[in-house]
Parts: structure tokens; sequence; C-alpha cells
């Protein structure tokens, strides 16, 4: 029998609309279309509950799209079903992103706690309105505001909050109104991330017509944003993750310590037994259950890619012990070259190395150099 524990991500692909940034799938839906998608996952549900019997769901996490939009009763019935066809831990993070003009006023968090959700992503990006307005976001501050005060009045205890890096025209006196507001909220976690301007979405198409920050202004408004969130009490777990001690995001360490968990729903990714699989960005495909393996990576390449993204770092010895082998004084003197120009730690005992914030920023060049030493 396997009682490993097992994380589940159920990908809810509605919008209002689509955000200028957003390359995440997803697509204008109705009530209809929110019912007979839920009826879907609910298939898929079960059906994986029987591909992988005797497992403990630990965390879920509703991403999206905005899971929000199909409302606390239609969350409130898929949770049922994951309960009914999973055995769920008693300590469960169950996580669920929302777009702030979706919830601040009907929506019923009540509902939402009841049904064991402890956990609520807001997907806020910036405070300043002209900054929404350039990325295509319709809520206000006061829209945030009555969102995490509902929130936290129907016992939701962990709060999350998104804020965005190289918004056009953004400054680093904007960036700290916006972490002011945030921290102001008394929330419990923020994820601050920088912008990626993606194929296929209205900033790229129309890329001429903003101001986008160049890196060097990127890299300031990130080192920035570590050391305001870090004064206001909010500590770095993660490359683009900040939280108050013991509110650290669960489902998001399992990506991270390649631990198991599934993807359920349209261009969602799996990772199970060492097996890496995901879905098209199709809905009919999804229905048909048609997926597929994902062999980008090597094993050792991945290991080293998602630990060095943790504040934690690479533990030497567990490495060597996974895939048993032993790293090389070459590996040692690449590492100190980095930690001489301010872009990691080595530590002795434990054998450790993990990346600064300058480092963070530079992490791809880091990690490649790293590999071709193993």
């Amino acid at each position: 029998m396997n009682s490993k524990t097992l994380g589940l991500y159920i990908h809810i692909p509605f919008c209002g609309s689509k955000c200028a940034y957003c390359d995440f799938f997803s697509m204008r839906g109705n009530e209809e279309r929110y019912s007979l998608y839920t009826d879907l996952l609910k298939d898929k549900i079960k059906y994986f509950s029987e591909k992988y019997p005797n497992r403990t769901v630990d965390t879920v996490y509703f991403g999206g799209g905005t899971p929000s939009i199909i409302g606390a009763l239609g969350i409130s019935s898929i949770i049922d079903e994951i309960r009914k066809y999973f055995s769920v831990a008693d300590n469960c993070e169950i996580t669920v992103e929302a777009n702030p003009e979706c919830v601040s006023q009907e929506f019923d968090f009540d509902i939402l706690n009841s049904c064991g959700i402890n956990r609520l992503s807001v997907g806020m990006q910036t405070a300043v309105p002209e900054e929404l307005f350039l990325l295509g976001r319709k809520h206000t501050n006061d829209d945030v505001k009555n969102t995490v005060e509902k929130a936290q009045k129907s016992g939701i205890p962990n709060i999350s909050i998104d804020v965005m890096l190289g918004i056009p025209k953004q400054t680093e006196s904007s960036l700290k109104y916006t972490i002011d507001f945030c921290s102001s909220l008394n929330i419990t976690h923020i994820s601050s991330y920088i912008l990626k301007v993606e194929k296929n979405t209205r900033f790229w198409k129309n890329r001429s017509d903003y101001e986008f920050p160049d890196e060097d202004i990127q890299a300031n408004l990130y080192l920035k944003s570590c050391e305001l969130l870090e004064n206001k009490g909010f500590l770095q777990y993660e490359i683009s993750n900040f939280s108050k001690p013991g509110y650290e995001s669960r489902h998001n360490l399992k990506y991270w310590n390649m631990e198991d968990y599934l993807g359920i729903g349209p261009s969602a990714h799996s990772f199970i037994e060492g097996k890496r699989f995901y879905y098209d960005r199709s809905i009919e495909k999804f229905r048909q259950n048609i997926w597929h393996r994902d062999e980008d990576c090597s094993d050792i390449e991945t290991y080293i890619m998602l630990k060095l993204r943790l504040k934690s770092g690479l533990l030497i010895s567990e490495f060597e012990k996974t895939f048993n082998l032993s790293v090389s004084e070459i590996f040692y003197r690449k590492a100190r070259l980095f930690q001489n120009a301010g872009l990691c730690t080595v530590e002795k005992n434990p054998r450790r190395l993990f990346l600064t914030p300058q480092g963070f920023l530079l992490s791809n060049s880091v990690i490649v150099e790293l590999l071709e030493t193993l």
C-alpha cells in the first residue's frame, strides 16, 4: 500500500476578462459552462483517486483563471468531491486564488471557511491606480481591503497578496506604497515577482506602446522589494515568496522540494513517483484525458534548479545521497567564486549552498555553471 501524501492542483480556467500580461490558460464563461466544467473536474477527481489509491491529500490549490468566479458553492462542491474520493489530512492546507472585484461584495467566505479552506491568495498586483489600469485590472484598493477583511472575519487565517514588479512606469516609491498598503492589511504572505512579457499577451502584441523597465531597473525593484518586505516582517523563503514565520505556502513547497503533486485541469502539470506529465491547454483534450510526458530536464538539473529557488538552498549531503554521487572540488571552487561575487553563501556544517537575493536575479546562469562541474 502506498500511503504517501499528495498535493492537488485544481485549475479553474475562467476569467471575467484577460489581463494585459496574462499567459495562463483562461477564457470567459457563464453559469452553464461553470457547472459543466465542475462536473468534469469531479469525474477526473474520481478517476485519479482510483489511479493513485491510498494517498493522503495534504494540500489543495485552486488556481486559474479566477477560481472564485465559479462561486463559493461551486468551490465547496469540488472540495466535497475530493473528500469523498481521497483521504484528506486533518491539517490539509487548502488555497483558493481570488480576484478582488469578484469577491469583495457578494462572495460568501463563510462557505469557504466551513468547507476547510484556510488560505486565500488575492491577485492584487499593485496598489497604484495608474499601474492597475496599465495591467488591465478592474479592482480598487477598497475591493482588496474588503476582500481581506471579509476573509479574515470568516476565520480564514492565511492570506496572501500578489505584488508585481517591473510594471511600466513603476518606481521604488510606487512599490513602497504598494507594500505599505499590503502590510496595513495584517496579511501573512506576499508573492512578489517580476513581470515577464510573454508571447500571445496584450503586452507582447502592443509592446512598443509601453515603457517597460530594463533589466537593471527590474533588478533594483526586486532587491528593494526584498528589503521592504523583510522590514515589514515578511521573510523570504523562495525567489518570489515571502511570509510571516509559519505561513509559507505548503503546496508551493511541494513543487520546489519535488514532492508528489497532481494537476487536474487543462494546462495543469503533475509530478508523481518521479514522473512528470501535463494536460494540453484544451478543455476537450482534458475531457478525453489526453496528457503528455514531460522530459525537458534531467533529474539532477531539475533537482538543483528547484532547490536553489528556495532560501534554504541545496543541502549537499542530501543531494549526494539522492543521486549516489560525490560533489567534486571543482563544484566548491565554482561556488566560492559565486560567493565572492555576493551571489551565494557556502556553508561547511551542514554542507549547504544557497543563493542571495542578488544571486536569485542571476539564478539561471549560476545553476548552468554549477551543473557543468557535475
